[in-house]
């Protein structure tokens, strides 16, 4: 059902782009036909040759921009570096039409040569909802590569760090240590069950931060969690639990990611962070534990 919903959400936003990018043809809403008349100041006692650094001036402001003068057999254009000082509509044609770092290109119609008044045109801008949904598709596809090779190192040292872990029983240790709180949250699990050692590695991790470190855990915890499910194709109230706690899990260490994001600022919201998380996951624990006594009842009564 929800690939059902994401598809019916990627072709929604297909049609309203497009409806956009048409809407915008039909009212020209960049103005992409409209030419502009502005002066050519190349240095003094210097022509403009095949490339030649000049000044360019609008007709209507005081307003000079650096750019540069190429023309060829083909064509003459204007390569303008000054871009922030452009204006709005200029402004429009070069975000959507120029790559990054690149200089903003303007082609020249013509000159008049004894005023150094000069025509030109913008490149035209088109399609430009589509456009970004396509760079969105292709950058969130490049950043899901990279996140899941990034992922398959961290998997594959913390689970082996698990393996270890649980064949030196170092995870028993800790198991009965959180046992108390564990048998109280998971009542369905047996003990010394090697989910209850997954779990409490998982909720650790995100305690502390470690959100990478808690994915592999938390898929290790889910599969035994699994192995205890007598149907299937139903989450167990453990299941819910377990996920409950692991989205809304205390933060005593901000998050990684959020500390390379903010840096070192992340101390002043410290508090507010383990507030919030502690707020949150004390109403997931008891929403949990009020369905799961009410799905129980609920059984007891059809069993009757």
């Amino acid at each position: 059902m929800l690939n059902y919903i994401w598809g019916g959400l990627i072709a929604i936003s297909l049609v309203f782009a497009l409806g956009q990018d048409f809407y915008d043809l039909a009212a020209d809403t960049f103005q992409n036909e409209q030419t502009y008349e502005l002066e050519i100041l190349p240095p003094e006692n210097t022509p403009l040759g095949s490339k030649t650094n000049v000044w360019i001036k609008f007709a209507d402001s005081e307003d000079s921009l650096r750019a540069i003068w190429r023309a060829t057999e083909d064509e003459r254009a204007l390569m303008i570096k000054d871009t922030k000082n452009m204006p709005p509509m200029w402004q429009t044609h070069f975000q959507h039409t120029t790559d990054e770092g690149d200089p903003f290109r303007v082609s020249v119609l013509s000159i008049d040569e004894a005023s150094q008044t000069a025509e030109i045109l913008l490149p035209p801008v088109q399609f430009t909802k589509m456009s970004a949904i396509s760079q969105a598709a292709f950058d969130m596809a490049e950043f899901s590569v990279e996140l899941a090779i990034g992922l398959v190192g961290a998997m594959a040292l913390w689970l082996g760090i698990m393996q270890i872990a649980e064949k030196s029983g170092l995870i028993l240790i800790f198991v009965k240590i959180v046992r108390p709180a564990l048998k109280w949250l998971f009542p369905d699990i047996p003990e010394d069950h090697p989910a209850l050692g997954a779990v409490s590695l998982n909720l650790a991790a995100n305690m502390l931060g470690l959100s990478n470190a808690a994915t592999p855990m938390g898929i290790k915890a889910m599969e035994e969690l699994q192995k205890l499910n007598p149907e299937k194709d139903t989450a167990t109230d453990a299941m819910c639990m377990f996920l409950t706690m692991n989205t809304a899990s205390v933060q005593l260490v901000p998050p990684v990611m959020l500390v390379a994001i903010i840096g070192v600022g992340i101390g002043e919201l410290f508090f507010s962070i383990l507030i919030t998380t502690a707020i949150s996951l004390t109403i997931g624990i008891i929403g949990a534990k009020w369905l799961a006594r009410r799905h129980r009842i609920k059984a007891e009564s059809q069993e009757a």
